[in-house]
């Protein structure tokens, strides 16, 4: 339905109306739920009342600047140089169109147009919402936020966030807001280890929940400010590495996507947002299979030479690997970490026959092959930096400083750029490479651009983001059948924006089997399977030492996109037989896994722990089985088997065990479960239950 003042957008199943204040020149949002939720008096009403605040400070906006909105926080902070900050703005129209909607408000003082812009995603329940900013003089903005989100609540608003560190990311965590500010981000050029640009609200204990995710690979912040009369107002955008960004007389800034979702079926249905939403940024590339991969680097180290690879190739080949990747280590001076990025060129000590040679050896071998790149990277004793020194960050006059005895390259330079799609064209050229694996490992310290005119109005942290987005959009269009996978010493830059444009990501660097099983829970309440590349590896436990088994480890990294980073050559032949065994149950459900409706069953705390996927086209539902719980004593006390409730089932239906032959009732499977028997020597099983 659509007013002169009123407008609503309709996504699947969910709508979100808009419309303008009656009490001032804004924005304001009047529903947002599932279809028809417009229909009624609005449940943001805030009927007028404010004491000591202003209208606009009571009001669900969706967006407002400082000037307007002077006490309980702003979007945008704008001013002239010299000036008072403020903006005092009229609306100046609406543009309507298929899914989309904009809305226009003008500051004929300051000479600054802002242009609130939504667009729905068809066949999602994903709303996106960024901010066009025009002005037609010079001007300072200090805060620039994509969107505001306005969830009402009627006792302490529930947030649910993923938060960590290297080695530990995505950790799901709750907390309960009564009244106050809860502020998350990043000031790495990256979004970090330490949050991911993602949010989830609930009204306390109320099923209906609302998400956020941010499209942004550089700086941001979300804040949540649970206000006066029953709102929680989520603000979220970039923050400029400078601390102000100016805006040129004519220029328009595009502020990054906001994406919006609402399920009425709580985190578990949330989420199946979101990866429906991703599956949708994936396209048509979702319709090739992601192969099963063995990477050296936990094998070899930086000690990569032809026949040790060669050696890891022919068994990962045997076992039933698809594809083989040389990880750090494969180009001149890379002995160890100090010395060779910036000098992308196969060893040739390393390969004495030729890089191409072995390359064409493990191609023999039916492998497909992948090569690690860390292009943003550069090492000082490199030729790269020799040749090009200005093409680092510095600030002339300060020390520079080494993280993981490397440099940072100027991505936001056209020339970095232009260096880096020359590398990356000529190797895949020249070389036959199927994947490449992009690595970001070191965080821009001494930010500065040395010979600048005007350093104060440079936006560097955009103009990285910029030049990394142009040279995998370059990828994308020149190489569009080489399979990229998005790294940044594990999960430190995964948004949609990286998502949108990759294949894969590397959710963590830490593989050992209960650490990472907490890391994918969390991942997968924001990002969809068939980007979560996970490996089977050695790797004992580092947050949660408990061992497990090699079963354990094989369905827990099936969840997602199937890999192994073990060494291989001290594998026993009964282990290399049970991995065979494991990669080919995997390439038989990987197409379930990857295209169907994903369910978390309980978590990694439970003792009993899934994940459900459901795919109607093929009539099959998948079960990742896994027990997270104390092992020893499991077949001397006596007790019921342990027990999976399964979600989403039609309870009318039959399901059969593929493997048992057992059938069970839907009715059965929701309400008493899948039947496990664990013992100190089986903890793991992958179910695959067949429609009848």
């Amino acid at each position: 339905m659509t007013s002169d003042r009123r407008w609503t957008l309709r996504t699947e199943h969910t709508s979100y109306t808009v419309r303008l204040s009656p009490d001032g020149p804004w924005a304001e949002l009047d529903a947002w739920g599932p279809l028809g939720v417009e229909d009624g008096p609005s449940a943001l009403d805030w009927s007028r009342r404010t004491h000591f605040i202003t209208p606009a400070d009571a009001a669900p906006a969706e967006y407002l600047p400082y000037g307007l909105r002077p006490f309980t926080g702003s979007e945008l902070m704008a001013s002239r140089p010299g000036q008072e900050r403020g903006v005092w703005w009229d609306f100046a129209g609406a543009e309507e169109g298929e899914g989309s909607l904009r809305l226009a408000f003008a500051d004929d003082v300051l000479g600054l147009r802002t242009v609130l812009c939504y667009a729905t995603v068809p066949g999602t329940d994903v709303i996106l919402r960024w901010t066009e900013l025009t002005s037609t003089e010079e001007l300072r903005l200090e805060r620039l936020d994509s969107a505001a989100v306005n969830v009402p609540v009627t006792g302490p608003a529930r947030l649910t966030y993923l938060a960590g560190q290297w080695s530990q990311e995505f950790q799901r965590i709750q907390l309960d807001l009564p009244r106050g500010t809860f502020t998350m981000g990043s000031l790495q050029g990256a979004p970090g280890h330490a949050y991911a640009p993602w949010l989830a609200v609930q009204d306390g204990d109320d099923q209906a929940a609302y998400g956020i995710a941010l499209e942004w690979s550089g700086n941001w912040h979300i804040t949540a400010q649970a206000e006066p009369g029953g709102i929680l107002r989520v603000r979220a955008g970039r923050v400029p590495h400078e601390g102000v960004v100016v805006l040129a007389p004519g220029e328009t800034l595009t502020t990054p996507r906001l994406a919006c979702a609402f399920s009425p079926d709580g985190l578990d249905g949330l989420s199946r947002v979101w990866h429906r939403y991703e599956r949708h940024l994936t396209g048509e590339r979702l319709s090739r299979p992601r192969k099963v991969l063995y990477n050296s680097w936990e094998a070899t180290g930086f000690d990569v030479e032809a026949a040790g690879q060669l050696e890891l190739a022919k068994v990962a080949a045997d076992i039933g690997a698809e594809l083989f990747v040389v990880d750090d280590g494969w180009f001149t001076g890379r002995a160890d970490d100090t010395g060779g990025l910036g000098d992308w060129h196969p060893d040739p000590a390393a390969f004495p026959q030729g890089f191409d040679r072995f390359v064409e050896d493990v191609r023999a071998l039916g492998l497909d092959f992948g090569l690690w790149v860390e292009p943003e990277a550069v090492s000082p004793a490199s030729r790269l930096y020799a040749e090009h020194p200005e093409w680092v960050y510095r600030i002339d006059g300060r020390p520079g400083r080494l993280v993981r005895n490397q440099l940072l390259l100027d991505l936001g330079r056209t020339d970095v750029q232009d260096f880096v799609i020359g590398t990356l064209d000529r190797l895949l050229t020249e070389h036959d490479i199927s994947y490449l694996k992009w690595d970001m490992n070191r965080p821009p310290t001494e930010r500065g651009r040395p010979g600048d005119e005007r350093p104060d109005h440079l936006d560097l942290d955009a103009r990285h983001v910029d030049g990394y987005l142009r040279v995998l959009d370059h990828l994308r269009a020149a190489h569009p059948a080489v399979t990229i996978e998005g790294c940044a010493g594990g999960g430190a830059r995964i948004e949609h924006a990286t998502i949108a444009r990759t294949d894969v990501v590397w959710p963590s660097d830490n593989t050992a089997p209960l650490d990472r099983l907490s890391i994918q829970y969390g991942f997968l309440h924001a990002h969809a399977p068939h980007v979560m590349s996970s490996w089977v590896t050695d790797a004992p436990g580092i947050f949660e030492p408990r061992p497990r088994s090699l079963a354990f480890r094989f369905v827990n990294a099936m969840c997602g996109v199937l890999g192994i980073g073990a060494d291989l050559r001290a594998w026993t032949p009964e282990q290399r037989a049970e991995a065979a065994h494991w990669i080919a149950r995997y390439k038989d459900v990987r197409d379930v896994v990857h295209r169907g409706d994903a369910r978390v069953l309980g978590t990694p705390q439970d003792v009993t722990f899934g994940v459900q996927y459901d795919d109607p086209q093929s009539g099959r539902t998948v079960v990742a089985a896994l027990s997270t719980g104390r092992l020893d004593g499991a077949p001397l006390v006596p007790g019921r088997p342990a027990r999976l409730r399964l979600r989403g089932l039609a309870p009318e239906a039959r399901y059969r065990d593929a493997e048992s032959g057992r059938t069970f009732s839907g009715a059965h499977l929701l309400h008493y479960g899948l039947p496990f028997a664990w013992s100190a020597d089986h903890d793991a099983e992958l179910v695959v239950l067949t429609w009848q």
